[in-house]
């Protein structure tokens, strides 16, 4: 039996990576998160699409997060096809093959007194 939980779709309409960090890098530069997490039994085989205030979507960025796994990935990271700009306002859709279970992080490391957020994102559909 197949164990997987979560959608296929979903939606995260706040998103900003601070220009800027205080403290040893990279642990504790600014920085985005998406958790995703693959309680099923098959890869998960995921689509990141980035979408702006004042521009057209890119993407997709593609990454797998194997069964029975979790994958913690830095927007920062992502780099094809492009990076993701700094200082901008921005929103994100993640799309999987398979059910999954999606987490959004910030840490805000401007100033020595670091904020950290996380939400769970927004499922859409099934």
């Amino acid at each position: 039996m197949d164990s997987a939980i979560g959608h296929k779709i979903w939606a995260i309409p706040e998103g900003y990576i601070p220009g800027q960090s205080t403290g040893p890098e990279p642990e504790m530069a600014s920085h985005e998160t998406v958790c995703i997490l693959n309680t099923g039994d098959q890869d998960a085989n995921i689509e990141i699409t980035i979408y702006f205030t004042d521009k057209d979507p890119v993407g997709p960025y593609r990454i797998t997060v194997p069964a029975k796994r979790t994958e913690h990935l830095r927007f920062n990271s992502l780099d094809e096809p492009q990076e993701i700009p700094r200082d901008t306002d921005y929103a994100s859709v993640i799309s999987s093959d398979v059910p999954v279970v999606v987490q959004h992080t910030r840490m805000d490391s401007r100033q020595a007194e670091n904020a950290l957020l996380t939400t769970m994102a927004f499922p859409v559909g099934e």
